[in-house]
């Protein structure tokens, strides 16, 4: 009898176990064998999925935002939050995801300082993976100037401000090694106030 197997499931599977490897080994370390035996299954049916590791590190981030993602559309769609209680309670989440990232921003730092150093532009990379999220942060910050919630900002240095802040978490919790962003919430709820009409 031939076993059926559901393959966007086991791609699925894969990038979840393999965020793991890259965040246990870190990007250098981890191998397509590593992946493979996380996985349960051997490197010929990895190869199936993916044609090496770069391309499953960067399916496991983007699996890991696209979760984040539909976390933050929920709360965009929740017609009972006013604008700025959906961007405080968007920029807490977020908040929430760097810290419990904290190891995976730390590979993807790395990943990222190797790409610079062969001549990649790392900002346009960035730039791509992000640029949903700055969608919502600015529809967001319209809604509220339109329902007179928030003063008439000019809504991108606004926005520039908010992702500023988000990226000093990052670098905070990557880098520097902290364990929360506490002052970078702190921050952020400052600059939501500064704002409120």
């Amino acid at each position: 009898m031939a076993i059926v197997v559901e393959h966007d499931k086991r791609k699925q599977e894969i990038l979840q176990k393999s965020l793991d490897v890259f965040i246990e080994e870190g990007y250098e370390d981890a191998t397509f064998q590593k992946i493979a035996d996380r996985c349960g299954i051997t490197s010929t049916t990895l190869y199936i999925y993916f044609k090496n590791k770069h391309e499953i590190f960067l399916g496991s981030i983007k699996e890991l935002l696209s979760e984040l993602e539909i976390a933050l559309k929920k709360i965009m769609a929740d017609s009972a939050l006013s604008a700025e209680d959906a961007l405080r309670k968007i920029l807490s989440t977020l908040a929430d995801s760097i810290e419990s990232n904290k190891k995976l921003f730390s590979v993807l730092l790395n990943y990222l300082m190797q790409l610079k150093k062969s001549g990649v532009d790392t900002s346009e990379r960035v730039r791509r993976r992000v640029i949903r999220l700055r969608h919502l942060l600015t529809t967001i910050l319209i809604k509220g100037i339109q329902n007179k919630e928030f003063k008439e900002l000019n809504v991108k240095d606004v926005n520039d401000t908010l992702y500023g802040l988000l990226e000093s978490a990052i670098f905070r919790i990557a880098v520097l090694n902290k364990d929360d962003v506490t002052d970078v919430r702190a921050a952020l709820n400052t600059t939501v106030d500064l704002f409120k009409a």
